[in-house]
């Protein structure tokens, strides 16, 4: 079997400063839907140097009503819990500092819109407590992993779809490369991709 990332794996250094997770290059992830902990639900993600960068955990069981993205250290980076509003639902992120989630104001508050085109999930996004917060777009497919993530101004910021090889070669359909484009949050990313993840009933 073909291996996942063909890069030799090291740990990453970690960082407190926000301003670490903006780049100025495009960066392509490797997302694989499992978890790193045995019989856990979540995910691995890789950067494009085969390094293990981020881990997502669900330790109760799949679409559980708390998630937590962390990075290889176990460091908790943020957590998304599902809050029963509406028809819908929705899911409100929240970033940590040190061993303690700000739970004063959530940082991404995301929600589903009533409509679904040609079989399209999409979900509203906003930053912060304002009504007139930064607004993203989240659009998958029901029941696939693939998505992608459109800013206010209808650029694509991030995708995700099923990973290839080299050779075209598709992986399993737990396997994906997502691309971030450059001056995008990758921590927003991450954190949408799990939300995704939890809509899919795949974390």
């Amino acid at each position: 079997m073909a291996k996942i990332h063909p890069q030799t794996l090291s740990v990453s250094s970690s960082s407190s400063n926000d301003d670490y997770y903006m780049k100025s290059m495009r960066e392509t992830f490797t997302v694989w839907l499992k978890s790193l902990i045995f019989h856990g639900n979540g995910c691995t993600v890789f950067n494009s140097k085969g390094e293990i960068v981020f881990r997502v955990d669900n330790y109760q069981e799949r679409s559980s009503n708390e998630v937590f993205l962390m990075d290889l250290y176990g460091d908790v980076l943020f957590s998304i819990q599902r809050q029963k509003v509406r028809v819908f639902g929705g899911w409100n992120g929240y970033k940590w500092s040190g061993s303690k989630a700000n739970k004063e104001t959530p940082w991404i508050q995301v929600r589903k819109s009533c409509k679904v085109l040609g079989g399209n999930t999409t979900c509203r996004v906003t930053m912060g407590s304002s009504a007139g917060g930064i607004l993203y777009r989240l659009i998958g497919s029901h029941g696939n992993s693939e998505f992608k993530i459109i800013d206010s101004e209808g650029r694509v910021v991030a995708e995700a779809k099923q990973k290839r090889s080299s050779k075209g070669v598709c992986y399993g359909d737990d396997v994906l490369s997502l691309v971030v484009e450059p001056h995008t949050d990758q921590l927003l990313i991450l954190a949408l991709m799990t939300i995704h993840g939890l809509i899919n009933h795949k974390l």
